[in-house]
Parts: C-alpha cells; sequence; structure tokens
C-alpha cells in the first residue's frame, strides 16, 4: 500500500463514521439563537495535498478590502448557488474561481457534519484529495493569499487553543489553531477541529 492510499483510505474511513454538526456556538452555550432562522446553504473545500514532503491542507487568506471577514483564514467555498448541482459542486466551483483549481483535479472523499456560523450560514466541509498538482492562482479582489499548512498540524487536537473577545456585549469563546504567521480562528478552525476529532477517533 502507498503513503497515499494509506493515509486517504484512514480519512475515508473516518468520514463514514457518524458525528454531529457543529457551530459557531459549541463554546459559547448561553447563545440563545431567533427560532425560525432560515440559514443560507454553503460548502467549503478541505483540500489534502499529498505532492509534497508532507500533506497539506490548502488555506486562503481573504482580501482585506472585503466587506465580511477581510483579512481572516477561510478554505476556499462559499455559498451554494442555484446552478450548482450540489453542494461537491458548490464546493469545487468556488475553488476554481478563487484558487485556480483545475477541474477533475480533486476527488471528493466524503463530507464531515454541517457547521453554523454566526454569519447564517449552514456550511458542508467537503473532504477531498488533490490528484493532480497545480500553481494556485489567487482570485484577485476576493483572495489575498492561497497557501498551506501541514495535515499533522491541523489535524492535532493538541494544538487547538481556546481564546475569546468581546463580541455584541458579551465574551464569546472560540477555537483558534495557529500557524506561523496564520491566525486560523473561527469557523474555520473549529471545522478543522471537527476534522481532527474524526481522525483521532
Amino acid at each position: 500500500m502507498t503513503r497515499s492510499s494509506e493515509l486517504f483510505g484512514k480519512i475515508e474511513a473516518a468520514l463514514a463514521r457518524p458525528g454531529a454538526p457543529s457551530s459557531d456556538f459549541d463554546l459559547n452555550p448561553d447563545t440563545v439563537l431567533p427560532e425560525g432562522r432560515v440559514l443560507r446553504d454553503a460548502a467549503v473545500l478541505i483540500l489534502v495535498n499529498n505532492f509534497g514532503d508532507v500533506p497539506t491542507v490548502t488555506l486562503t487568506k481573504r482580501a482585506s478590502g472585503l466587506k465580511h471577514h477581510p483579512g481572516q483564514i477561510a478554505f476556499p467555498g462559499g455559498k451554494r448557488d442555484a446552478n450548482d448541482a450540489s453542494l461537491e459542486a458548490a464546493a469545487l466551483r468556488e475553488a476554481r474561481e478563487e484558487i485556480g483549481l483545475p477541474d477533475r483535479a480533486a476527488r471528493i472523499i466524503g463530507t464531515l457534519p454541517s457547521h453554523e456560523t454566526v454569519t447564517g450560514f449552514n456550511v458542508t466541509p467537503i473532504v477531498a484529495q488533490l490528484t493532480e498538482a497545480f500553481v494556485p492562482k489567487a482570485e484577485l479582489g476576493e483572495v489575498a493569499e492561497v497557501f498551506e499548512v501541514p495535515l499533522a498540524h491541523v489535524i492535532n487536537s493538541a494544538n487547538f487553543v481556546i481564546e475569546g473577545r468581546r463580541w455584541r456585549g458579551a465574551k464569546r469563546y472560540y477555537y483558534t489553531v495557529p500557524f506561523g504567521p496564520y491566525y486560523i480562528w473561527g469557523a474555520t478552525a473549529r471545522m478543522l477541529r471537527a476534522f481532527a476529532d474524526r481522525l483521532e477517533t
């Protein structure tokens, strides 16, 4: 068995096990959410690259001029459009637009349970294997940088730290998983923590 087949076999088996959905409110159990709230469907791509010396996950740094979450670290992805046949299609389309991922260069392995964000999205993390090496091309105006973090770093629960800040008059707690100059926090860190928990089970 090759290194890649062993790694992705482990990931596929882990994703096949049942899991619970997550949310931006997991560490804030006193949060009262409005009844009847309507969430918008979205999908992100957790793209695992095993072409280099160590397996990595592709992340982006959002452009500083964006209205929402400028400068934050995120997965390639976004809201599902009416023309997207599925959430997987939405994640792949967004990755093509944001980082230049070629068509048919990723194999879908599975999904993690959905994640509810404070901004009203129901996000499904789509885990995929990069099957064709490529040079990322950041979408001007939306993505400032495309970079890789070692898979081993973001699937080790010991690397996650709970931090907090004031938000809407109350202390809000959230996961972080810093790597070098990159401060990975919020929904991205929470979804990575869910991925880590699944692989460590």
